[in-house]
Parts: structure tokens; sequence; C-alpha cells
């Protein structure tokens, strides 16, 4: 049996069912956090919450993500990789339905409750799919984050009509995403009897290598995960890709509407281009998932994401009567840029507990940096009154992750 390979106990699951319960985990990553901004207006009225204040609850999971990443490793290494994901998705029903009971601190807490969860299903998910797909990383990355993306759009889509449907009014549809975390948790439950992850380095060594050889007995242990991903140059080049293509992807999500409103379009075509962004994401997300299985390596997909980027975001700042064009290019670019920086946690390490290393690593970075980017874009805007300086700005940062994109997208693995 290899490094890679579920144990003995492992391969009585059907692939199919360990996969639907990986894409349903996948589907809970995102649907109750873009259920927020369409209600948004309704919450803040109903509770009588400042702009700034509303803006602080929703960068509150982001930031949760930055400071519990970190941790998530070694969650999955003292309970397991399954047990962590049952963990999380519990934790995560609770926190949506305490955040739509009545009470301002229990909308703090439910959602604090949320970005602690989903740091943990983002962090371990990635694992997973090394440890079980490992001959299929692209393919099954690509996977989840379309079934990621396609739940968050229907959650955005839905949440102002399930809204009128009820005197709960927003509480609702900020509430019914529990649901999809107890059936994601309900497909996980026989994988819940497992606990396939590496021991300690220190309890490695007390075992003699066995010959080339010698069959592997089920319960042998597995190798050392190696190196810390912090202490490598290639642990930071794939935090490095994660980090900037993040920024781009959350600037233009968050402020793409005023920067077309500033440049003379009118709200009903910056909506469709909105959506535009989002569903050419879903594409991206898949070609993106068929070119990693066709490469050698992915550095070819690691400077095309960031030029892609760098045209989209030039096209806005020069040309933006065209805004349908860039709004679809950096959909495509943003779903590249997403599975990619997935992948390479799995494609980069060598072992599933070092590749939950790396995501932790790599998400921790890079979600300081996405929280970071829309307020920084918005203080530029303010200091100067045109959103040119902050385009600008994403432009430079493409050029930089040019050079991390290749780099990370060499064919090798943290020793």
């Amino acid at each position: 049996m290899t490094i890679t390979e579920p144990r003995a106990d492992a391969r009585a699951l059907s692939p199919a069912l360990v996969l639907a319960g990986l894409l349903l985990v996948a589907g809970n990553l995102r649907a109750g956090i873009t259920t927020v901004g369409p209600v948004l207006d309704e919450l803040r009225r109903d509770l009588g919450l400042s702009s700034l204040t509303a803006s602080a609850l929703i960068s509150l999971p982001l930031i949760a993500f930055a400071v519990v990443s970190p941790f998530a490793p070694a969650l999955a290494r003292r309970t397991g990789i399954e047990r962590a994901l049952g963990g999380g998705l519990v934790v995560l029903a609770a926190g949506l339905v305490v955040r739509s009971l009545p009470g301002l601190p229990l909308l703090w807490l439910g959602t604090a409750l949320l970005g602690v969860a989903v740091a943990v299903l983002n962090v371990v998910l990635p694992a997973l799919v090394k440890r079980d797909f490992p001959g299929r990383i692209g393919q099954v990355t690509g996977a989840y984050s379309v079934v990621q993306s396609v739940f968050a759009a229907t959650a955005a889509g839905v949440a102002v009509p399930v809204a009128g449907l009820t005197a709960a009014g927003w509480r609702l549809p900020l509430g019914m995403w529990a649901g999809l975390a107890l059936i994601a948790l309900a497909v996980l439950a026989p994988q819940l009897r497992r606990r396939t992850v590496a021991p300690e380095p220190a309890r490695i060594r007390r075992h003699r290598p066995r010959r080339s050889g010698q069959d592997r007995s089920p319960a042998a242990p597995a190798p050392a995960a190696g190196r810390s991903p912090w202490r490598t140059a290639l642990g930071w080049q794939v935090t490095a890709f994660m980090a900037l293509q993040s920024i781009g992807y959350y600037i233009l999500i968050t402020w793409l509407p005023s920067i077309e409103k500033a440049a003379g379009i009118d709200a009903t075509a910056a909506g469709v281009h909105q959506l535009l962004l989002n569903g050419f994401g879903i594409a991206g997300s898949i070609g993106c998932s068929t070119l990693i299985a066709r490469l050698r390596d992915q550095r070819p997909l690691g400077v095309l994401t960031p030029v892609l980027y760098g045209i989209a975001v030039t096209g806005i700042l020069t040309a933006p009567q065209y805004s349908a064009v860039w709004s679809s290019l950096a959909g495509v670019a943003g779903g590249f840029g997403i599975v990619l920086a997935l992948s390479f946690f799995g494609l980069r390490t060598g072992h599933h507990t070092q590749a939950a290393a790396l995501s932790g690593m790599a998400q921790a970075v890079g979600y300081v940096v996405a929280a970071a980017g829309p307020i920084a874009a918005g203080a530029l805007h303010d200091a100067t009154g045109s959103w040119a300086p902050a385009l600008l700005t994403v432009v430079g940062l493409d050029a930089v992750l040019i050079v991390f994109g290749y780099l990370a997208g060499r064919s090798r693995t943290i020793g």
C-alpha cells in the first residue's frame, strides 16, 4: 500500500460515496457566507447596524479563516481527517442556526462559529483529496471548486426570495443552510469510523523500515510527513500564489459594481457583469482541472492565470464600455487561480499530512491578504477619488504573480 492510499479499512467504502461526501462538504464552504450580502440592507435596518459594523460582520469569517487555518492541520493529525471534517460540519450547522436566532450577540457568535468551521473544512479538504485521490488531484479539486461555486451562487440568488416567504425575514436564509451541513454530515458518517492520519515522527522512528520487497500489512505505519512547508521556499511560493491570486478576485467581487458605476455603467448592466464574473469562474474551474491532468507541470497555468487577470483589469480601467468581456475574462482567471492554488496543496507535497500543513499555511496568509485587499482598494479610492490607483495596483500585483505562478508550477514537492 502506498503512502497516499487509504488503509485497508478505508477500501471497503465505495469511492463514489467518498467523493459524494467530499463534494457535499465543498458545497458548504461558501453558501453560508454568500447568503449575507443580498439581505444585508434588511439585516442592518432590523438591527440598526452602521455601515462600518456591517462591514466588520462580513469580514469576520475571513478573519477567522486567517486565525484558525494554521491550527487546523494539528486538529486533523489529532482526530483524523474524517473526524475533523465531521466536527467542522457540526460546528458549521450550529453557527448557522445560532446566527439566525434573535439577539445581536448571537449573530456575532454564530458568524464566528461559521468562520471557524469553514476554516477547518477549507484546510482539511485538500488533504482528503491528496490521500484518497492522489492520481486525480486536479480533477477532483476542480470538481469541488465547481460545486462550491454553484452552491455559493445559489445561496446568494435565493436569499432575497426566501427572506420574503415568512415573517422570519432575513433570518431564514441565514439559518437554512444548516440543513446542507447536516446532509453532508450524514453522507460522511460512514467514514467517521476511520482515523487515517500519519503517526508523529517520533512514533515512526520506533519502527524498523521494511525492505523494498516486503508487503505492507494494513496496520503498517505511514511514512513521515516530511518538512514543514513554513521552512521551505516552495511552501512560500505556493503561499504567495494563493495570496496574490485571491487579492485580485476579492477586490473585483467587492468593488466591481462601484467601479463600473463610476465609469457610467448602469446598475442593471453591472449586476449582469457580476453574474458573468461568477458564471465564468465556474467555467474557469472546469477548464483548469481539465488542463492540469494534461500538462507535464503547472507552469503554463501559473503564468496564464495572472496574464488573464492583468488583461481583464487593464480592460476595466481603459475600456469600461466592454466590461462584459472583461468580467467574463476575470471570471475565467479567478476559476483558474483558485483551482490551481488548491491543487498545489496536494501536488507540491508528498503526504496528506504535509498537504494539510501547506493548506493551513497558504490559506492563513492568503485570507489575511484577501481580507486586506478590498479594504486597501477602498481606502485608495477614498484618498484619490478614483479607482485607477487601485486597479493599477492589481495589475502590478499580477506581474508579481506571474513569477510565483511559474515557480509554484514547477513539478517538484516539498522534501
